[in-house]
């Protein structure tokens, strides 16, 4: 169980892993070499010390203590799942008889995690938008001014439940029946315990996304993987419903949803004008979406 907020910088499976950081602030600095007019505005302390971000590193502690007493004893974990397939494939289907080298198994698993993962996650991203109800929870992610790494973690607790129930439904499925189709011997490629894919995209600058640093790439590229500026678009007013994808474009170029950097220019982050001020405090990011639900309800009975 995490006890601090500095665990974070310290495990690999954390967005906030020091490695990453470190990897991101290089590509930072290389960008910034040959976009000087960018530079004044990333290094500036009315960024880092917007009240926007400032709310963001508050809203951090607050929300990592949310998580260790309230989220995490309810949500379903992956093993739990994982027997549960298991056990109900044997009991419909028999023993399976499939026989794959540990090789094939372990790149057919690395895979699937994988792509189930972000599929699985681009969907919630999207339902989280497309969705009335949860939509209002949602707003607190881009109720964000400003972007910093500590955004992303910007989220309220119940979109925390449901990415949760969604991590271990997605991990548990896929590996319940990777375990019946071929056995207990199973594992991934990973790097320091994270899967391979994961662990590289995060090295090539995922804490850029939520940043001001504007890293592109060719459009083809796009089309398949999220670059950091594609996301920031995802954060602006008029893109909301634009790039839902986590580490893959693909999703959104197949469904509809995509948006290239060479397409948009981006004017303010955040949300319409006249909601901003439901979300500058913790206790506002925490039961305005509730308060919110209530006075629909009530408009709606009356």
């Amino acid at each position: 169980m995490e006890l601090a907020g500095f665990d974070y910088l310290f495990d690999p499976n954390k967005r906030l892993f020091y490695g990453y950081l470190f990897s991101s602030f290089l590509i930072a600095a290389v960008y910034l070499h040959f976009n000087q007019n960018q530079k004044r505005l990333i290094l500036s302390p009315k960024l880092w010390l917007h009240p926007s971000a400032v709310l963001d590193y508050t809203y951090f502690v607050v929300n990592l203590a949310i998580k260790i007493f309230l989220i995490f004893p309810i949500v379903l974990s992956a093993k739990s799942i994982t027997i549960f397939i298991y056990e109900q494939a044997t009991y419909y289907f028999g023993l399976s008889s499939l026989h794959f080298s540990y090789i094939q198994v372990m790149v057919l698993y690395t895979v699937c995690i994988f792509l189930v993962s972000d599929f699985t996650r681009y969907w919630l991203h999207r339902f989280l938008h497309t969705i009335a109800f949860l939509w209002e929870f949602h707003k607190v992610h881009h109720s964000a001014k400003v972007l910093t790494p500590f955004t992303f973690y910007r989220v309220h607790p119940l979109e925390n439940i449901l990415f949760g129930f969604r991590y271990s439904l997605s991990i548990g499925v896929v590996t319940g029946v990777f375990f019946y189709l071929f056995g207990a011997v199973l594992d991934f490629y990973s790097i320091l315990g994270v899967n391979i894919f994961v662990f590289v995209f995060n090295v090539l600058g995922s804490n850029l996304r939520h940043s001001h640093v504007k890293i592109t790439y060719f459009a083809p590229l796009e089309k398949l993987f999220m670059s950091p500026y594609m996301h920031q678009i995802h954060h602006s007013t008029q893109h909301l419903n634009k790039n839902y994808g986590g580490y893959l474009s693909l999703w959104d170029n197949w469904f509809g949803s995509l948006a290239l950097s060479k397409d948009v220019k981006i004017k303010r982050f955040g949300l319409r004008k006249e909601q901003m001020n439901d979300y500058t405090s913790i206790g506002k990011m925490i039961f305005v979406p509730f308060i919110n639900l209530i006075k629909r309800k009530r408009s709606v009975v009356s």
